[in-house]
């Protein structure tokens, strides 16, 4: 039998699917429009894993939930839905200040700038920020603890892969703008 925070828990996962969708439209025309600027891309070899990774994820929760029959845990719960919920405005953030350079691949226009402004004053990478609480926190929303672990590990290693790529493919215009940014946790500046 289903609850009744099971059945939100399933419309909360089904937005974040139509979400996830509605991304990769956007990404393939944003993508379609940097290839026309004679942007390159990089990081072709990791990108299939990550697209894997990303469904297997929304899956997992939605499986650990009702399969395992994992329980909303109160406050805790209300806590890791507040956590999914600032992670999706910081990416929102991050997309929308990138604009139409914003794509889920590694492409590369000659000669553009770096964007340093939104969250990226403030941080390398802010979308990635936005991935971690994710992936922490919406399994959490409904006790899915074993996701949580699972892809929060399997995370970082992608993230490390994924950062080195982008970051090396941005090259030393990029590493000069963001030389003194940290890349995931911002600074709290005195005075």
């Amino acid at each position: 039998m289903v609850t009744g925070t099971q059945a939100l828990f399933a419309g909360f996962m089904a937005l974040l699917v139509a979400e996830r969708l509605l991304e990769l439209v956007l990404s393939k025309r944003n993508a379609a429009r940097a290839f026309a600027r004679g942007g390159v891309e990089t990081g072709q070899g990791h990108y299939r894993f990550m697209v894997v990774f990303h469904t297997l994820f929304l899956v997992a929760c939605v499986a650990e939930v009702f399969g395992l029959q994992r329980p909303f845990w109160g406050a805790w719960s209300w806590a890791a839905l507040t956590g999914a919920v600032v992670a999706q405005g910081l990416r929102y953030w991050a997309i929308g200040t990138l604009g139409d350079r914003w794509n889920s691949r590694i492409i590369v226009v000659p000669g553009l700038a770096p964007v340093t402004g939104g969250p990226y004053r403030f941080l390398r990478h802010p979308n990635y920020v936005a991935v971690v609480l994710e992936l922490l926190c919406v399994p959490l929303i409904h006790g899915a603890w074993v996701t949580a672990v699972v892809f929060t590990v399997g995370n970082a290693a992608l993230l490390y892969v994924r950062i080195r790529a982008e970051e090396a493919a941005l090259g030393a215009m990029y590493s000069e703008a963001f030389a003194h940014r940290p890349r995931f946790i911002p600074e709290v500046r005195r005075g």
